[in-house]
């Protein structure tokens, strides 16, 4: 399995991570065995360096260093929120115009993957800004209502909390489809069995960041996977994702 690169230099290199592959191993997820880790290291010939994460289901531009010096001034970089990161996701209902989530988040640990993690922490900051870009009404009882309506949304995370941005949308009463812990079973079967689209509706499809040595902007951009593309075709929504998306822009640094 080759991963998409959509950027390489002497310092750092960033693919397109596909929805359902893990960063690293994780004892989670015990019966795994590709990550993305240990598949771009023999992709390229070289060990590579994680600088921050996406969640299993999600899909999009993941960021990885070329040497532990490198890794630790991207991670600072991560940690001062100096990198700005955009999403677009897919969810239940009609969401507002736009807005912010400004809600904090307690932490939620594995009993396996967690063992070391001081419990009783307090609830952290978490906020998010959205923006609704499309919606559409279908004429299907998927749920309660004889009509089923979902929108489009562009989510910029001001905090990285843990499924922060599936926990946000689920907070204000719109989670994202294909949300299996957060979301709502029946709408997640509707999108597999009608697009056949079974995975989370949730993307990285931006990353900015202060190139660490050179000091450049550096602007990464993946394009959508094949079963997301194929609902925001159905939809008729091309046009709203290549407004935020640049699918057509070539990366910059």
């Amino acid at each position: 399995m080759d991963l998409e690169i959509i950027y390489r230099d002497e310092y750092l290199v960033a693919i397109n991570k596909p929805a359902g592959l893990l960063v690293h191993r994780s004892p989670i997820d015990h019966h795994e065995t590709r990550f993305a880790l240990q598949l771009l290291r023999d992709q390229i010939g070289q060990r590579v360096y994680p600088v921050h994460r996406l969640d299993k289901p999600t899909s999009g531009v993941l960021l990885f260093a070329l040497s532990p010096e490198i890794a630790r001034k991207v991670s600072q970089s991560f940690e001062a929120r100096q990198v700005h990161k955009e999403y677009l996701a897919v969810v239940r209902g009609f969401s507002p115009e736009h807005g912010d989530i400004d809600y904090a988040l307690k932490e939620k640990l594995d009993k396996i993957a967690d063992r070391s993690v001081r419990l009783g922490k307090p609830a952290q900051k978490a906020q998010t800004h959205y923006r609704t870009l499309a919606k559409v009404e279908l004429p299907v009882l998927v749920d309660r209502y004889p009509q089923t309506r979902y929108s489009l949304v562009q989510l910029r995370p001001v905090t990285g909390r843990r499924h922060q941005l599936r926990r946000h949308m689920k907070h204000i009463g719109h989670p994202i489809i294909g949300d299996a812990k957060h979301g709502k079973g029946v709408h997640n079967r509707f999108f597999a069995s009608e697009f056949g689209c079974d995975r989370l509706l949730l993307a990285s499809i931006s990353l900015a960041l202060t190139h660490p040595v050179s000091g450049n902007e550096v602007n990464l951009r993946a394009h959508l996977g094949e079963r997301f593309q194929r609902v925001i075709t159905e939809f008729g929504w091309s046009y709203a994702t290549q407004l935020v998306t640049g699918l057509h822009a070539a990366v910059s640094a």
